[in-house]
């Protein structure tokens, strides 16, 4: 097996092709896997892509994804996750330049599909909703998901869970100065609302803003996401798995202001640095591509994302009653 080609430390690959289909050598070196998978630790990490041997311990560091999103391929082959489809690029790279508003449009892309790779595979799924029947895991009555939903999702989400874990994040990494600002902004708002509402309405106030937010931000994240068949990474090319774990909303003055243009989600996911109110200017050209290739393209109606998300948590809740009753 080639994964040949001359490693070097900026992260750039050798100039040679590596190993050649003969086996010949295409660089000045050459490694084998076994070589390249025992570099796969924080602190020593290669990849390869094309056959070509990459070493990303420092630009990890630097990676516009993030450490995790690079780190999650390091001693592998990351050419299916980092060159699928090279028809998209060569479709879109002319056609972004007159919407993205900075940078290259295909550098933009790449970056979205190393950010997304994994997006489905840690997703609560079927297969582990009957793990926790099986194993008679019962922190949550699960089969009433879908009617108790309403009472912790969308009211609680944003004002209590989020709200805990990023002090409990803050806390936990001694991250003092996120810390210090996150407090700030907590009496800057008093200070400001305070002459005007005394301290109990100051609360009520940002706390029925919260509520507003929470409602919103659960319905428009959710609806695109959480009724998707896509139980884990099936090992499909990256195009075809983002468009299995997400579905955009149909197009409508109301649609586009409500979701914030996130009603394209499908869009969101190729192109996640893009500006969401060109989504609608790519998006006749995503549904070409998926048509022309067999990859089905979802839209669904406002009304029907959001009965599906109902419909999703049902469906899974019964699954794990099942699992739970009878195996």
């Amino acid at each position: 097996m080639g994964g040949g080609g001359q490693q070097t430390e900026s992260g750039e690959p050798a100039k040679g092709g590596g190993v050649g289909p003969d086996g010949g050598l295409g660089g000045s070196a050459v490694y084998t896997w076994e070589e390249v998978q025992r570099h796969s630790h924080r602190g020593d990490q290669w990849l390869v892509i094309d056959r070509k041997v990459y070493n990303i311990t420092q630009w990890a560091k630097r990676h516009p994804g993030g450490i995790r999103v690079i780190s999650h391929f390091a001693g592998e082959d990351a050419t299916v996750s980092s060159l699928t489809m090279e028809v998209v690029d060569e479709m879109f790279c002319h056609a972004l330049q007159q919407v993205y508003l900075t940078g290259h449009p295909q550098s933009q892309f790449l970056f979205g599909r190393l950010s997304f790779q994994f997006s489905a595979a840690n997703d609560w799924n079927e297969e582990k909703i009957t793990e926790y029947g099986i194993k008679k895991l019962k922190y949550m009555p699960y089969h009433h998901q879908h009617q108790y939903f309403f009472l912790i999702g969308p009211p609680l989400i944003v004002p209590v869970f989020f709200n805990i874990q990023i002090f409990r994040t803050m806390f936990s990494q001694r991250d003092w100065v996120d810390l210090a600002w996150s407090i700030s902004f907590y009496l800057r708002f008093f200070c400001c609302y305070y002459p005007f509402f005394g301290f109990f309405g100051s609360i009520a106030l940002i706390s029925f803003v919260r509520f507003l937010e929470s409602h919103w931000f659960v319905w428009v994240t959710q609806m695109s996401h959480l009724p998707m068949e896509m139980d884990h990474e099936r090992h499909q090319d990256w195009l075809t798995m983002q468009l299995s774990a997400t579905c955009n909303i149909e197009q409508s003055t109301f649609n586009d202001w409500f979701s914030g243009h996130l009603n394209f989600q499908i869009e969101h996911h190729l192109f996640p640095t893009m500006p969401r109110h060109n989504y609608h200017l790519v998006a006749p050209l995503v549904r070409t591509l998926c048509e022309k290739h067999g990859v089905p393209y979802q839209v669904k109606t406002l009304q029907k994302g959001m009965t599906d998300v109902v419909r999703s948590l049902k469906k899974s809740g019964d699954l794990w009653l099942d699992a739970y009753l009878h195996k």
